[in-house]
């Protein structure tokens, strides 16, 4: 499903300026999933398992930090899909200038 959106800006200077401002974010988004992607690589290390494999199969008794660093764990495995899923549906934006 696509949805189409339409802006009237003041002057072709904001064009550009919106332009930018999706590739900054862009940008933002990368480092942040970099930086996920670097703390799941972390307790995948420590634990020898995938993320994955520790989402469906591990317990927080399973680790030596309890509740705590299993809600850490999965926090950074919810946090590294939802920047993905963000980065997606902005990395498909179309736009037709005048």
């Amino acid at each position: 499903m696509s949805i189409q959106m339409t802006f009237e800006l003041a002057n072709s200077q904001t064009v550009q300026t919106i332009l930018r401002a999706l590739e900054l974010y862009q940008a933002r988004l990368q480092a942040s999933m970099a930086r996920t992607r670097r703390r799941l690589a972390e307790f995948e290390q420590c634990y020898q398992v995938t993320t994955s494999y520790f989402l469906t199969h591990m317990l927080a008794e399973d680790l030596p930090g309890g509740d705590w660093e299993y809600v850490e764990w999965a926090g950074e495995a919810k946090l590294l899909a939802g920047l993905e899923t963000e980065l997606t549906g902005l990395q498909h934006v179309n736009y037709q200038l005048p």
